[in-house]
């Protein structure tokens, strides 16, 4: 049966984690919840071990993400005892005939994004209904309307923090004690793959070092009316 996610986004707008106790019930089906371990990942992660931690959590290791990133994820997982964490990588054979020398980033990041992340989630995600994300409305100028419940082509998505601000999340892991990862402290606010990630200057979008100076700021796994989203020129 269908969502009225109108509804939805009216009841659980003034709390993230109802709206999150509530995705995760069985209400919305099989969820899972997808993690890029990044910057502020730890908040949605403590509060999905918390709530219901035998939930799927799915990481996608492009294989070319910082070293700080996989060690920050493997020490995240242990802290919180996530109980079903699924690692997800492209097809070996694809990365060696699409991109044997590692450099498809440069010559079509979109491309590299769509074999290295977009279709290996959408693989992963087979067997799900919907899935939970943790992106937010400050992260950048595109994401200023998200709501906490929306469908993609395919799928109901989940966003419990989209309301929530840097503050928010700051006390969040103030309060559990939990660890930021590594790459916070040197500028980074959006943490992606290394060759495509930068340090952000103050005053700009926690998502501005990603691709910086390219038309794109979005992999490719969320869109827009069945679009990837784009940088709208100045």
């Amino acid at each position: 049966m269908p969502h009225d996610l109108t509804a939805l986004n009216t009841r659980f707008e003034h709390s993230a984690e109802a709206g999150l106790r509530f995705g995760l019930s069985g209400a919305l089906g099989r969820v899972a919840l997808v993690s890029s371990f990044g910057a502020e990942s730890a908040v949605l992660l403590h509060m999905v071990s918390q709530i219901a931690p035998d939930t799927p959590v799915l990481f996608i290791d492009s294989l070319m993400l910082f070293p700080e990133t996989l060690a920050y994820q493997q020490d995240l997982a242990a802290r919180l005892n996530l109980r079903d964490l699924r690692i997800i990588t492209a097809d070996r054979a694809d990365l060696f005939q699409r991109d044997p020398d590692n450099l498809l980033h440069r010559a079509d990041p979109d491309a590299c994004c769509a074999l290295r992340k977009s279709r290996p989630l959408e693989q992963a995600l087979q067997g799900f209904d919907g899935w939970i994300t943790g992106r937010k409305q400050f992260q950048a100028a595109t994401r200023t309307h998200l709501q906490m419940f929306e469908r993609d082509d395919t799928h109901l998505k989940l966003n419990p923090l989209a309301a929530w601000d840097r503050t928010d999340l700051a006390a969040y892991m103030d309060r559990f004690d939990l660890p930021r990862h590594p790459l916070v402290a040197q500028g980074y606010l959006s943490i992606g793959c290394a060759p495509c990630t930068a340090p952000v200057a103050t005053g700009e979008d926690p998502r501005a070092g990603r691709w910086r100076g390219q038309d794109k700021v979005e992999c490719g796994i969320h869109i827009a009316n069945g679009r990837v989203v784009r940088r709208q020129a100045s």
